[in-house]
């Protein structure tokens, strides 16, 4: 666990990045994305659907609706035509019965003959719910529907700007309305009916004499109409999911990136610190070990035989511990692209022997076996530091003996995988997700920083590390090396030999 002392010193190194994120927490930019995007993006697609099921349904009513009406108007010329009545007239002069003598130049069996070829052609349209023809005066001179002949229609809104305008036809589509008298139809509709305004005009097309109401529930244009809307909104929908998908997936990149790089930064502002920290401490310790050196050195000139190796022993863990703060104020240097190729085989041997005095108190069983391997990428003082700590570690969890095992494997081309097994005290699983995080210990008096270091360290020349445990069973750590250039080549010849 961590002394209090030591808590203090991590609060202190990270709180400027804790402040900057503020008193609320950090932004959560996927899920404010996700949310803002969902709705914006369903609130235009469904706008695009409506407007564009909008605009199939008028095109398509409106397209049959002229279509309509050009039918009509060219039976009506074609029968003034087939009777043989003068040009001048038009198939609109003859639809009122009560006008047959009106018109001198035109014989009343004649326009009577003509006017029921026009309306049979009519009554025969296909998809007819009702057809009905006004006069001038508002009156129903002709429908399919009997009960409506003689009638006067009256307030009728549509029919009246129908008569006013110079369009070739008028078109709505709507339900029944009840209180309309004129929309008696044959037979119910099954969806809906669009209802025309046919103006049959004049010689001269100055003035609209007669109107033929057309009602028509068009079964095949509804059918495709349907189809439509289905094709349409599934287009939508499938077409505005594809772009949420596909802009979720950049902001989630975008949003691991930026958590990525928000981690590097607290961990860089955490390691300057360290280092500047070390930097003290190193620069307090050098003085009282060059003179505990220099101490053991004038004792082991005057000291006797049997106390000789013990000043020696003295002698070395000083040396050690130089060593080690050396190599710790290496490790914390500015990250740089300078790599060797080091001897992995060779690192671990001169690490074990480092701690051979330590193996041997502590009862420790070593189970390695030195082979050809390929080198690997790293630097060789940045390695020593791996191993150092590691393999401190390893030992410190079996204070009481145990077994250490170091295995080394080739999975796959171009990668080395080391493998440090210990039969200590394991770890628990929060200890586990918190052991590379620095200044985090579950050592009295440790300083948190050893697997935070391992960590950068193999990162650095694009390695990795994993660390697994269970309580009271051990811990294994395994290290991935990026294989160095020409390192494969080298251990197959050492093999080969061998």
């Amino acid at each position: 666990m961590q002394t209090l002392e030591q808590q203090k010193t991590a609060a202190s190194l990270q709180t400027p990045v804790t402040e900057r994120q503020g008193r609320r927490g950090p932004f959560n930019l996927l899920r404010w994305f996700s949310f803002g995007s969902f709705f914006i993006i369903a609130a235009v697609a469904l706008g695009l659907g409506y407007v564009s099921t909008r605009f199939v349904v008028i095109e398509s009513v409106e397209r049959d609706s002229m279509l309509t009406a050009q039918f009509i108007q060219a039976m009506g010329d074609a029968e003034i035509r087939h009777a043989a009545i003068s040009p001048n007239r038009t198939m609109g002069e003859m639809l009122d019965p009560r006008q047959d003598h009106a018109y001198p130049d035109v014989e009343p069996a004649t326009r009577a003959a003509a006017r029921v070829e026009f309306l049979d052609h009519v009554e025969h349209l296909p998809d007819l719910l009702l057809a009905t023809v006004y006069a001038q005066d508002r009156t129903v001179v002709w429908s399919t529907n009997p009960e409506l002949i003689g009638e006067r229609i009256e307030g009728d809104d549509e029919l009246d700007e129908s008569f006013a305008m110079k369009e070739a036809v008028s078109t709505s589509y709507h339900k029944i309305v009840e209180e309309r008298p004129e929309q008696r139809l044959l037979r119910e509709p099954e969806y809906l009916f669009i209802e025309n305004y046919i103006p049959m005009f004049n010689a001269d097309k100055s003035q609209v004499i007669a109107m033929v109401e057309i009602y028509k529930e068009p079964v095949d244009l509804v059918a495709r109409i349907q189809r439509g809307f289905k094709a349409i909104w599934l287009v939508t929908v499938l077409g505005g999911a594809a772009i949420y998908l596909a802009l979720f997936w950049i902001v989630r990149r975008a949003a691991k990136l930026l958590e990525s790089q928000q981690k590097q930064l607290i961990t860089n502002e955490t390691f300057v610190a360290l280092g500047e920290m070390s930097s003290a401490v190193a620069h307090s310790l050098r003085n009282p070990l060059a003179n505990i050196r220099s101490s053991a050195e004038l004792a082991q000139e005057i000291a006797s035989q049997s106390s000789q190796k013990n000043i020696g022993d003295i002698i070395n863990q000083v040396d050690r511990m130089s060593r080690w703060v050396r190599e710790l104020l290496m490790s914390l240097r500015p990250v740089n692209d300078d790599d060797e190729t080091v001897d992995l085989v060779l690192a671990i041997d001169d690490a074990l022997g480092a701690f051979d005095g330590l193996i041997k108190r502590y009862g420790v069983e070593v189970r390695f076996t030195p082979r050809a391997w390929p080198s690997v990428v790293s630097q060789r003082v940045l390695l020593t530091q791996i191993l150092n700590s590691l393999f401190a570690n390893a030992l410190e969890a079996m204070p009481k003996g145990g077994v250490l095992s170091i295995d080394i494997e080739w999975p796959q081309p171009g990668r080395v995988c080391m493998t440090l097994s210990d039969t200590g005290k394991g770890m628990s699983q929060q200890q586990q997700q918190m052991v590379f995080k620095p200044f985090f210990t579950t050592k009295q008096g440790g300083l948190g920083v050893g697997l935070a270091l391992v960590k950068r360290i193999m990162e650095r020349f694009e390695g990795s590390v994993v660390l697994t445990s269970q309580e009271q069973e051990g811990t294994r750590v395994i290290l991935n090396f990026k294989v160095a250039t020409g390192g494969e080549h080298g251990a197959q010849h050492t093999a080969g030999r061998g």
